[in-house]
């Protein structure tokens, strides 16, 4: 399947921007069978019913009839939907907003692009829909589970600058975690590892060979849980970017984050008629962002006003 970039000219439709797909060659009689065969997850009769109510258009927003000739290179936009989101309950924040960047404070079990079974329930879609500016994009991610703080660049131009910040670590980037505590572990310490994709979908796991990962890990607190156990209130900063980092070399100490669905053990997800336990969010907060902006000059620093531990019964100090 083929997909460009969006023109202008089609809008964004409750915060969610169009889709693009593009007919490769001269094999389909119309732009409904097209459609029906070449993103088969959706019914014929739920794309007839769409473009019967104008939801299928040209890059120059005109409806798309269902009996519409079918031309190579023909470029066709739509707005994606799913039968029912669950609805994340927590507000989205906004902790800076100017003509350059937005930077948000994503709540725990948001994913921060539509994709998969997720769209109205997404950090990008929420925010254009506050701020009404529908030329944000995310300059890095973070997982749905974590929470805390994601930059978004405002101009289209000035994307590629602050992108590369990230991908050249010019970023420093601080979270805080709550996890169990190891009393032999001489902290705080420099974790490097080399992680790989493991053979279960999503997870990583450490491997032999040259580092790839490096964190420094420091324990701020200890405290009792509420188990009755004690647990430690960490900062974590990472000189790199792979992917489940943080939440994997944790693990790889001995030290999985608390509520953590993947790490040690990797539990089944809920089936999509069932919310997931709201009451049980990932300990792992993005705290800090710090970077000099290309732009400004400025020293930027921002700081998540979600503190953690976030679950009750936490906050019984023992030291």
């Amino acid at each position: 399947m083929g997909f460009a970039k969006v023109p202008h000219q089609v809008p964004t439709r409750d915060g969610v921007s169009p889709s693009c797909v593009v007919v490769p060659g001269p094999h389909w009689p119309d732009c409904l069978s097209f459609l029906a065969e070449r993103i088969p997850a959706v019914p014929k009769t739920d794309w007839q019913q769409r473009m019967a109510q104008g939801d299928v258009v040209t890059a120059q927003n005109q409806p798309v009839p269902p009996d519409a000739p079918c031309t190579p290179g023909m470029r066709l936009y739509y707005w994606r939907e799913v039968p029912f989101e669950h609805e994340v309950p927590f507000p989205v924040g906004i902790v800076h907003q100017c003509e350059h960047l937005v930077v948000a404070d994503k709540p725990h079990f948001l994913p921060i692009s539509p994709k998969g079974r997720h769209v109205q329930q997404t950090l990008l879609v929420k925010l254009k829909r506050l701020t009404g500016i529908d030329t944000l994009v995310p300059l890095h991610r973070i997982d749905l589970e974590t929470a805390g703080l994601v930059a978004f660049s405002v101009q289209p131009s000035e994307r590629a600058a602050y992108q590369r910040l990230f991908a050249e670590r010019q970023v420093r980037k601080v979270y805080e975690a709550i996890a169990p505590v190891r009393p032999e572990l001489n902290l705080p310490l420099r974790c490097h590892t080399r992680l790989e994709e493991s053979p279960h979908f999503m997870a990583m796991h450490t491997v032999p060979g040259e580092p790839n990962a490096d964190t420094l890990i420091e324990l701020l607190r200890t405290f009792i849980g509420p188990n009755g156990h004690p647990l430690g209130h960490y900062r974590l900063h990472p000189h790199t970017g792979r992917k489940h980092q943080l939440r994997a070399q944790m693990n790889h100490l001995g030290l999985p984050l608390l509520n953590d669905r993947i790490y040690p053990v990797m539990r089944p997800e809920p089936p999509v008629t069932q919310a997931p336990d709201f009451s049980k969010p990932l300990q792992l907060l993005a705290s800090q962002l710090a970077f000099q902006d290309p732009f400004t000059h400025q020293r930027r620093h921002f700081v998540s006003q979600r503190p953690l531990p976030s679950c009750p019964g936490l906050l019984d100090d023992i030291e």
